[in-house]
């Protein structure tokens, strides 16, 4: 099914990570009808889990695969009566005796777009080693990774991505938001909760801010900035994070990117802001916590000023003046923050895509330097040594 909101934003279209931003709504929908039908298997699958007195479950994943973990630990905390803890395969792998015990239990939850990171492999086996018992919930994009294989035997459930989420472009894209999606999903079904209104919602949501956003964000990415600056709190946080890293990495490091939380911005990182800064403001739909964020907003406007400023939000919030408002419904409500996270990330897709183009950069393999890859390169797996009796 090719998406409604598929319009090439380059005279050529000739870009896999565009194809693979723009095809992200009908992805999500198509996820959605493979999550109906592995429901009550997964839903059983961790429903023994849970059950195993002591368990407790730790988010991974390497780069933004671990940051779908930075989203989801408060779903996963606020949803499932289980402690949840998010922790990188890259600081599990380094230091796996600060995570791992020999008198616990765990359900390590993979991320993994193709699942042949070394990191995430090894982060399976150093569980396996120092753990009492371990579980293994793998979401992945690849059906044919390497992770697949290692966890074969081990006490597992595969969540498998549709096709098309296996973005072919470096950037995680539509692998991000899929895998974010799936886990939303996971935390609820052992809740009798229908969430078919916030699947709807967010297809359609995403659609417009394709449709109708494309064009003042591509303004805004053809601006001189050469800073930027994501804020988001609660799960938005996390979005923030992988907001700022796929500017970052699509611009291969021109622009260079923060994040924080509407809060944590005051203690020290507003520094940052000069004229050529980019802010991204992403609001959250509790009312309390706009209290906060909109002081914020207000604090900006009245010191340093920014080159630019983007706010998007739900439902229309009462702000200060802003470059662009991205406002999703004029009906009001209808998503709580972990559905609007999946479509929270579109804006900074977007203008890394824009902004790649602008600088002469081909968004698919924007590193000109060979950096950066789609899979990870020149990473040596040394047996595990527990170095703290010596």
């Amino acid at each position: 099914m090719k998406s409604s909101a598929f319009k090439s934003i380059m005279p050529s279209g000739e870009f896999s990570t565009e194809k693979e931003i723009m095809g992200q709504p009908d992805l999500w929908m198509k996820l959605w009808v493979n999550f109906k039908v592995i429901k009550n298997d997964l839903k059983n699958y961790l429903t023994k889990v849970l059950n195993d007195s002591g368990v407790q479950i730790i988010l991974t994943g390497a780069g933004t695969s671990a940051f779908i973990g930075d989203v989801l630990l408060g779903a996963f905390n606020k949803n499932i009566s289980v402690h949840s803890s998010v922790v990188a395969t890259t600081d599990l792998i380094t230091h796996p005796e600060l995570y791992f015990n020999k008198n616990r239990k765990y359900l390590l939850v993979s991320f993994a777009r193709s699942g042949n990171s070394p990191e995430s492999s090894q982060a399976i086996i150093l569980s396996e080693e120092l753990s009492k018992k371990v579980y293994h919930l793998i979401i992945t994009c690849n059906s044919n990774s390497e992770l697949l294989r290692i966890v074969s035997g081990k006490d597992h459930f595969t969540f498998l991505m549709p096709p098309e989420a296996d973005d072919k472009g470096l950037a995680m894209t539509g692998s991000f938001t899929s895998m974010l999606l799936a886990g939303i999903l996971i935390s609820l079904i052992t809740q009798e909760v229908d969430v078919e209104e916030q699947i709807n919602a967010i297809h359609s949501y995403g659609e417009k801010i394709l449709k109708e956003n494309s064009g003042s964000l591509k303004k805004i990415a053809g601006m001189d900035f050469n800073r930027a600056v994501f804020l988001g709190s609660g799960m938005l946080k996390g979005i923030a994070r992988e907001s700022q890293l796929k500017l970052q990495e699509l611009t291969d490091g021109k622009v260079i990117c923060k994040y924080d939380s509407f809060l944590g911005f005051r203690h020290g990182p507003k520094a940052v802001i000069n004229e050529k800064t980019l802010i991204v403001y992403l609001f959250s739909n509790s009312s309390y916590a706009n209290k906060y964020e909109t002081d914020l907003v207000k604090g900006i406007n009245k010191g340093r000023k920014t080159l630019c400023s983007v706010g998007l939000m739900e439902e229309k919030i009462k702000l200060p003046d802003m470059d662009l408002k991205i406002i999703l419904s004029d009906n009001g409500k209808i998503l709580s923050d972990e559905f609007l996270s999946v479509v929270s990330v579109l804006p900074a897709q977007m203008l890394g895509l824009y902004k790649s183009i602008n600088l002469g950069l081909k968004p698919d393999s924007p590193s000109d330097s060979g950096m950066i890859h789609r899979v990870v390169q020149g990473v040596k797996i040394y047996p595990y040594e527990n170095n703290n009796n010596k």
